[in-house]
């Protein structure tokens, strides 16, 4: 109670709703269609992946709401799951998040800016990897600065990013080029199975659709959250999915399918020939700034997970991850972060890191659609300003797509999924020895 009752409830309908819009909408949309396009082999399956992915994330929201508004402490899914299975499990969730999810984000961005700038600037690809690093470095620097720098800067790039999106899309849509899209029947491409292509589809659109469980951190901040709650979160996803739709729409009218599968520099090429080559180049620039907003935003909610642990003593190195600089940012826990970034551009790719993370996630999400189910049984007499819409298909919905998510990465991805795992567990000892010398 003490934490609800230090919410001021003044956040309204339209604050919610750009947080929505806000959080869910980066990089992703720009350059995952390429690799959904490769596994769905077809133009169609490829929107039918966009639009399941779309409806299981409205689902996910909704559900989601009901634990923000019923727990609205600082620290989001990680409190949903301390309430609901405990300490351990909820320790597991910040440690992937501090070892995989965010610096796999920093690094998955950092490398598809680089190769998004080398192509827009005719660089050598040989100096990806360098441009690369330097983007990490440079929004380390920036969050280094203080969360007033670096607020700044995401509020610019928040509104800057749907200026690129809303050209292409407006432009995109009545220009008179481009290949025909049939929409039925829906069927995957040549000597691709249609659930394992319509599986992997939906795990790279994921990633676009990633962000959304920040939105439930406000419930407790809200005037109306039993109206303007599911109102935000049904307006705000359905518009997504639609814009993410209508933009992959536009790429697979404006190019061939051929010219898009496994193409990263589908935006550009797409930009270009809609707008010719240099306001193809201007919307590239658009994209860029809109990627190294993502990474700004990611950066900045990243950091402050192991200055969270370093706070409870769960992790070692607890008093220097802890500590505070004159400018009030925990500069130990910023630096472990771009360092498993850093790692990670070397290591890993885009895709290959995309994957990873939204696989770890969604091991986590799935645990917070039923910990919905569980707590309206274990206790229902709490509190909950905000129902789940349509309990229990909502959730049950929810649930089933996270397994599906979870359970064809590991058919189709295994030795990824078991990284992901691996590097996952590998906490479990950190937190036991870290538990023991902390008493």
């Amino acid at each position: 109670m003490g934490k609800d009752a230090q919410l001021k409830k003044n956040i309204g309908f339209w604050a919610a709703l750009s947080t929505v819009i806000g959080t869910a909408i980066g990089g992703g949309v720009f350059f995952k269609t390429p690799v959904v396009t490769q596994v769905t082999g077809s133009a169609n399956m490829t929107l039918l992946a966009w639009l399941i992915g779309g409806l299981v994330t409205i689902c996910a929201g909704l559900t989601t709401a009901e634990l923000s508004a019923a727990i609205p402490e600082t620290g989001g899914m990680v409190e949903y799951i301390h309430h609901t299975y405990g300490k351990t499990p909820s320790f597991m969730l910040g440690w992937a998040e501090m070892v995989i999810y965010f610096p796999a984000n920093i690094a998955a961005l950092s490398i598809i800016f680089s190769t998004q700038f080398s192509s827009l600037f005719n660089i050598n690809q040989k100096y990806s990897i360098p441009i690369a690093l330097l983007v990490a470095f440079s929004i380390t620097f920036i969050n280094l600065l203080g969360s007033k720098a670096a607020g700044h800067f995401q509020t610019f790039a928040t509104i800057f990013k749907l200026i690129p999106i809303a050209i292409i899309i407006i432009f995109g849509l009545f220009a008179k080029q481009g290949a025909p899209v049939p929409l039925f029947p829906i069927q995957a491409g040549h000597n691709i199975n249609f659930f394992s292509g319509l599986g992997q589809g939906l795990l790279a659109t994921m990633f676009a659709y990633d962000g959304w469980i920040q939105v439930g951190n406000i419930a407790g901040e809200l005037k109306k959250p039993k109206e303007d709650l599911p109102k935000a979160i049904i307006i705000g996803l359905l518009g997504i999915t639609v814009i993410y739709l209508l933009i992959n729409f536009v790429f697979l009218k404006t190019l061939p399918i051929g010219q898009i599968m496994g193409n990263d520099s589908t935006a550009a090429e797409a930009a270009k020939v809609i707008f010719g080559d240099f306001g193809g180049r201007l919307v590239t620039i658009g994209i860029l700034v809109s990627v190294y907003g993502a990474i700004n935003g990611y950066a900045m909610t990243g950091l402050r997970v192991p200055y969270a642990m370093a706070l409870d003593k769960t992790i070692p190195f607890s008093k220097q991850l802890s500590h505070l600089s004159k400018q009030g940012i925990p500069v130990a826990a910023t630096l472990v972060q771009l360092a498993i970034a850093i790692v990670m551009i070397f290591v890993g790719g885009f895709n290959t890191l995309t994957d990873l993370l939204v696989f770890v996630i969604w091991i986590f999400y799935t645990m917070t659609f039923a910990a919905t189910i569980i707590l309206r049984k274990r206790e229902p007499d709490m509190k909950r300003p905000y129902k789940t819409l349509f309990y229990p298909v909502t959730p049950i919905i929810a649930i089933i797509g996270g397994i599906f998510i979870v359970v064809s990465t590991l058919f189709t991805q295994t030795g990824l999924a078991l990284i992901g795992l691996g590097i996952t567990l590998i906490g479990l000892p950190v937190y036991w020895i870290a538990k023991k010398r902390n008493g």
